[in-house]
């Protein structure tokens, strides 16, 4: 523990005692160098309080981190960036797809399936292999949001009727073999284990361990426009009511900035960090 002994308060309410090391793990897996790392705990240390909220701590770091490298101030505001795809789910079924796409799967965002009791409308429907995966998206636009063990139980009851229904069919040209939970906070250790049970592929903000969406995400570079620093929230809203959703999108597509009326400067600005942000990979 640090020395001056100060509990940060978790989005999940959680207290945990506030650790320098991992402050700098995460700096660090934003491409931080040392040198800077060290200054920006220096100035941050001081402010610290006991009971600081997670998102004050974040609150102090991104204004200093952005004065050094606005790329990697982009890549610590992923967290943030994904509640503020809401408040709908639809802009994070896009993100999960796009996800998927990366690995080498064929999708399909909102697609509504015959159950053999009911019909279902499934987030992401996802093939590879001559397999189909049933994938639903559970958003939550409050960090302290949750999914126990109700909602795995609840999807899997969805999967299994889908299920039975597709893989009678003859007309079916692929075996629908699982169903998937995504959210972007976190699973309780109920639903964890009720998921491991069943076989229901869980995946959450850092769950499984190094394998989970923010792994994932700074893997194959698929950042929202939401962490973009040169943008600020109406632009990002206004993008997203047109679908641009991904950083990537918008360098593929850059006449979505002009139709929104910005200065030429200011375009270049937005399309310098998201083609920087498109090129760094973790």
């Amino acid at each position: 523990m640090d020395k001056k002994q100060i509990t940060i308060k978790k989005s999940s309410g959680d207290l945990e005692p506030f650790s320098s090391r991992k402050l700098k793990d995460s700096l660090r897996n934003c491409e931080v160098s040392n040198n800077e790392i060290d200054s920006i705990i220096s100035q941050v240390t001081p402010e610290l309080y006991d009971g600081i909220s997670s998102e004050e701590v974040h609150n102090k770091v991104f204004p200093i981190l952005k004065k050094y490298h606005e790329i990697s101030a982009s890549k610590y505001s992923l967290k943030r960036g994904i509640f503020e795809l809401g408040p709908t789910g639809f802009p994070f079924e896009r993100l999960m797809a796009a996800l998927l796409v990366e690995k080498g799967y064929q999708t399909k965002v909102s697609v509504v399936l015959n159950g053999k009791c009911v019909t279902h409308e499934i987030d992401v429907l996802a093939e590879k292999d001559g397999n189909t995966y049933a994938i639903e998206c559970k958003f939550h636009s409050d960090p302290r949001g949750v999914s126990n063990v109700k909602v795995p139980l609840y999807i899997n009851s969805r999967f299994l009727d889908v299920q039975q229904q597709w893989n009678s069919d003859t007309l079916k040209t692929t075996h629908l073999k699982q169903g998937w939970l995504v959210t972007n906070t976190r699973f309780t250790i109920d639903a964890i284990n009720y998921g491991k049970c069943i076989g229901l592929t869980l995946l959450s903000w850092d769950y499984p361990k190094n394998n989970g969406m923010k792994a994932n995400i700074d893997a194959y570079g698929l950042y929202p426009i939401t962490v973009l620093t040169t943008l600020t929230k109406k632009e990002k809203n206004q993008l997203i009511a047109k679908n641009i959703i991904l950083v990537k999108e918008l360098v593929k597509e850059p006449y979505h900035l002009k139709k929104m009326e910005l200065s030429p400067g200011k375009i270049n600005k937005i399309l310098l960090e998201a083609g920087q942000l498109c090129r760094t990979k973790l």
